[in-house]
């Protein structure tokens, strides 16, 4: 309880900045942004920006444990509840990717509009997986064991990426490169940073801050920040 208390504390104070300082750079957040964000709808009707949040001039990394794995060496496996597991390399996933724009959004407050993220969705590479019919949600597996937990019907949207380049440029590694997850209509610390596996799982596995407090589900415009 003390761990989520923390927690709780540090998206207060978050939330009550106008400038975050990462890694010797500051992320502004833009009141006009934010206002003309607020004046938006997206197309399935809900407000682009979700209740709570306010727009930063660019992504923020969020810390975590970058991997130690070579680029050279990097594969990512797409398993579980399929009918043709396969291992693809960075080189093999480039060849599939296209650029996309989306909105992200962080449980400590803060959003980013109209990030170009190039990637390939989950749902294209699932096509050549097969999942079983008895599979029910996805496992992002990341570097030194970090997982997160999405419904397979939201995993499978269009928008949902395995992503490899961020503004034009290579994803930078605080940024979780050489591979990381977006899943843009959940808050961000499901997009898994340093992505090594999706595995598609017939039960439901709550992940590394599942567990620790966070709500399971994460849904920004209904704020399931907490558990």
């Amino acid at each position: 309880m003390a761990r989520i208390e923390q927690r709780r504390r540090f998206i207060q104070r978050a939330l009550a900045g106008t400038a975050v300082a990462a890694l010797g750079g500051y992320y502004f957040l833009s009141d006009d942004l934010t206002r003309a964000a607020r004046a938006e709808s997206r197309k399935d009707g809900r407000p682009r920006l979700p209740p709570g949040q306010r727009v930063l001039s660019k992504l923020r990394p969020m810390g975590g444990e970058p991997s130690d794995t070579p680029p050279s060496r990097y594969r990512v496996k797409i398993y579980g509840e399929v009918e043709a597991p396969f291992e693809l390399t960075l080189a093999e996933l480039a060849e599939l990717s296209t650029e996309h724009s989306v909105d992200v959004h962080c449980v400590t407050g803060w959003s980013v509009l109209g990030a170009r993220v190039k990637g390939v969705p989950l749902a294209k590479l699932a096509e050549r997986a097969k999942p079983r019919t008895k599979a029910r949600h996805v496992i992002f597996e990341a570097a030194h064991g970090y997982t997160s937990n999405v419904p397979i019907a939201e995993a499978l949207r269009p928008n949902v990426l395995l992503a490899q380049r961020l503004e034009g440029q290579a994803l930078p590694r605080a940024h979780g490169g050489p591979l990381r997850a977006v899943v843009p209509d959940l808050y961000f610390w499901k997009s898994a940073k340093w992505l090594e596996g999706v595995r598609f799982v017939e039960h439901d596995e709550p992940g590394y801050w599942e567990t620790r407090g966070y709500h399971n589900h994460a849904d920004p415009w209904r704020e399931e920040r907490y558990g």
